[in-house]
């Protein structure tokens, strides 16, 4: 328990930081426009795309011969983590999308 206290009172700065911005966008969040949903599904597909970038690039600096590392664990994450962002943002995207299409009549 110690220890915990000593990382804290080392790291509070930090940690105060992540939580201020965790408050902060689940109140930015919160408060978007139906509107505004798909623009802003695009951009995090971008994001998540480029952290898919940060992980291919984190697993090809790793070395294999040291077995299972830290960087290859979080690399790997990285990519199936961004990989199903990717594509489940753009599956919403195109189910948003399909609604504002004229319907065919039989």
């Amino acid at each position: 328990m110690e220890e915990f206290l000593v990382y804290f009172y080392q790291n509070k700065g930090t940690i105060f930081i992540i939580v201020l911005s965790i408050f902060l966008g689940v109140e930015v969040i919160s408060n978007v426009p139906s509107v505004l949903h798909t623009p802003l599904m695009s951009g995090a597909n971008a994001i998540s795309g480029v952290i898919i970038i940060g992980g291919i690039i984190l697993l090809g600096h790793t070395e294999l011969s040291e077995g299972i590392s830290l960087n290859l664990i979080l690399g790997i994450f990285a990519v199936i983590f961004g990989t199903l962002n990717v594509v489940g943002g753009f599956v919403v995207t195109d189910r948003m999308l399909d609604m504002f299409k004229k319907k065919k009549k039989k």
